[in-house]
């Protein structure tokens, strides 16, 4: 258990298939001191139906984002050229900050491609209320070279 004398630090990996996260859960997560690797199903699910994610009866987006006004935000990023995916992972990142974790572009979130296309699937977006999380992170990054290869392996 952490305190604030006795600081354990968890670290979360947050695998879903789409984009079901539900904001709620990571904030009653962040109440305690963890940091989160995320898995954004940005390309791979958020845009392939995108069309049924847009319709005002749909939650999914809201729920992901704890934004319920996420619609109009996303006219203004539609407007401004910017992709449903990218706009996505901006929104998440400002939610996380909500939480007092420092926000990250998505130019710092991993891109994961499908080679033999090189289709975009995901992004994995580390979130830390600590700046050294990021350095070690950056580290990590220099070394990642993998690549999902569709069969369910990875190259």
């Amino acid at each position: 258990m952490g305190s604030k004398d006795d600081k354990v630090l968890s670290l979360c990996f947050v695998d879903p298939c789409d984009i079901g996260i539900k904001f709620r859960t990571i904030r009653a997560l962040s109440t305690r001191y963890v940091d989160f690797l995320v898995l954004l199903a940005l390309y791979m699910d958020a845009n392939r139906p995108y069309h049924h994610y847009v319709q005002p009866k749909s939650t999914k987006v809201a729920e992901l984002l704890d934004t319920p006004t996420w619609r109009t935000q996303w006219a203004k990023a539609q407007n401004e050229g910017i992709p449903f995916p990218r706009f996505l992972a901006e929104a998440f990142s400002q939610s996380m900050e909500t939480l007092r974790y420092i926000r990250q572009p998505i130019y710092k979130m991993k891109e994961v491609i499908f080679p033999d296309k090189n289709w975009p699937l995901y992004r994995l977006a580390l979130f830390s209320r600590n700046p050294l999380a990021y350095k070690l992170w950056d580290d990590v990054l220099k070394y990642s070279t993998q690549m999902f290869l569709g069969d369910g392996s990875w190259q």
